[in-house]
Parts: structure tokens; sequence; C-alpha cells
């Protein structure tokens, strides 16, 4: 059975960590501690039971308690086949970036890395271009005309 974990957002991967060592350790049925990086707070966690759910999250810090109820497979199913975003972005592109140090800047595209999903600009109203590689979702696409 999946039983979710409300866990420190941020926090996840750490506390996958801690629980992975207490597995070894005390040698519990939990099979899978599972981490998505688009369900934050959350760490889902395949025991044979709830009282071995609960147990295992005893004295761990940044976990905040567990699920009332198991987590049905279809309920997590999209996290599980994630697709990757679709890119529109082009070379030479003027985009403006949406979020992060750089946020309202505009740039020119310069490489995209379809498979990282990061992007390398250029800052336009700087006195030397630097580039700047950042994530796909961060960025906007301006009309050239603008720029």
């Amino acid at each position: 059975m999946l039983y979710a974990y409300r866990v420190t957002a941020g926090q996840e991967s750490i506390v996958a960590d801690l629980l992975s060592e207490k597995v070894k350790k005390t040698k519990s049925g939990v099979s899978a501690l599972i981490v998505f990086s688009k369900l934050k707070g959350y760490l889902l966690v395949e025991a044979p039971d709830e009282v071995e759910a609960k147990k295992l999250i005893t004295n761990v810090p940044h976990v905040k308690g567990i699920l009332n109820k198991p987590v049905e497979l279809t309920e997590i199913k999209e996290l599980l086949h994630s697709k990757p975003a679709e890119i529109t972005l082009k070379k030479d592109d003027f985009i403006e970036i949406t979020s992060g140090p750089f946020k309202g800047e505009k740039a020119k595209v310069v490489r995209i890395d379809k498979e990282k999903e990061e992007v390398t600009v250029e800052l336009v109203e700087v006195a030397v271009p630097i580039p700047v590689t950042i994530k796909l979702d961060t960025v906007k696409i301006i009309a050239q005309e603008q720029v």
C-alpha cells in the first residue's frame, strides 16, 4: 500500500535519505520511498500496512505526519508519467525572464537544451552580454519589435 508523508517543503530528499537509512537499520517491510519534484511537501512510501508506515517516521526530523488514508495508484498516475514540456523557443528569439535573479530582464536565446529543459540566453540590456542558463519554465517569448 502507498502512504503519503507530509514533510517540510524542500526537505523531501533529505527525509527520504533519513528514512532509507532507517529502513536499512531496522529491516522494516518498507519496499519503496518515492520523491516527486512536482509534489512539494510530500513523500510517498510503499509499506505493508499503516502501522509499519507510522513506525518508520517516529523521531524523524522534518516529517509533519502521515495522511489518514492510503494513496491509490490512480491518484499519482500522471506524476509517474511526466511528459516533456513543449518547446516553442528557437535560437535568436527574444524572451523575458519571469523569475529568479534576472526577473524582468530581456534576453536573446543562444541555445536550447531540450533534455534538461534549460535555455541559455544572453542578457540584452547590459554593457557586456553575459550567457545565462535558466529553466524553460522561467521565460516567456516577447515580440522582436518590442525589444
